[in-house]
């Protein structure tokens, strides 16, 4: 255990107790340390957006999906939202009852009015009427697997001018890789980039995020692709940010077109889809 110098002075200390990132002597394991780096990182990119939202709004409306215990949802309120006093309002979406109720009893003992935890999946939270229907940043940190694509689902039906994800696990892409290999050997020298296992899932998780950016841009936003924190402290470490920009879609729409074909992977349009989200055949 070491003391924790690097807790920002803004920090509520007894908030990061009760979130279990420091113990009740204040001190900061390596596991934690690592967890608050990277919230740290990602709130010194998501802090200039809403900047940039509060300018022309009376209040800001964010929406944290597969908020788990809510390290990022908690450490944003305190250190962006509770000072602003005004509408604005964060909801942790989760599909874990015992998480939900857990940090619904911390916002409560901290005084945090503004902040809501719904018991919610992603699907469910588009028509949920606990929600806004217009929200305007949509977050999701480690949401796994298909979670990050529900939340991208989620604000595109939220029409969110700021989306902030990090995937986590992913391998419904590489599942289907796996599953058209031999076709695909067959039919084009590119399939040598996933023959084998290991290259079937580090490019099937690579394809997803560049498969979710042409999907972002083919939607109008502009997205921006980088490192969270170094990677030392996480192998989940991209970071994915989009904002509605309104930019043309037609290019970004037929680049996304082809890489589904060229993959062989034109069965997941569902989920990676451009333009208006298709209803019925929806993977939620």
């Amino acid at each position: 255990m070491s003391s924790a110098p690097d807790i920002r002075p803004d920090q509520s200390v007894e908030l990061l107790k009760a979130l279990h990132i420091l113990t009740r002597d204040g001190k900061l394991n390596q596991d934690s340390r690592r967890k608050l780096k990277q919230v740290y990182h990602l709130f010194q990119f998501i802090e200039p957006l809403l900047k940039d939202l509060k300018q022309d709004r009376d209040g800001i409306t964010l929406v944290d999906h597969g908020s788990g215990k809510s390290y990022l949802g908690f450490i944003l309120y305190d250190l962006y939202f509770k000072q602003l006093k005004d509408a604005s309002h964060l909801y942790g979406i989760e599909t874990r009852p015992e998480l939900v109720a857990s940090a619904q009893d911390l916002a409560r003992r901290a005084g945090f009015e503004g902040m809501s935890f719904l018991n919610l999946s992603a699907a469910e939270a588009i028509d949920s009427p606990r929600l806004p229907a217009q929200v305007d940043i949509v977050t999701a940190l480690h949401a796994c697997d298909t979670a990050t694509d529900d939340a991208i689902r989620y604000a595109l039906a939220k029409e969110a001018r700021h989306i902030v994800i990090v995937p986590c696990c992913q391998a419904e892409v590489a599942g289907v890789l796996r599953r058209r290999k031999q076709m695909s050997l067959g039919a084009s020298a590119l399939a040598e980039l996933w023959r084998h296992p290991l290259h079937t899932r580090e490019f099937g998780s690579q394809a997803t995020n560049v498969l979710r950016s042409l999907q972002l841009e083919a939607h109008g936003y502009q997205v921006t692709v980088t490192e969270l924190v170094g990677w030392e402290h996480s192998m989940k470490n991209e970071l994915i940010i989009a904002s509605y920009k309104n930019l043309p879609r037609k290019k970004a729409t037929e680049r996304l077109e082809n890489l589904l074909e060229m993959l062989g992977i034109g069965e997941m349009r569902a989920r990676f889809f451009g333009g208006a989200a298709p209803a019925a055949s929806a993977k939620a």
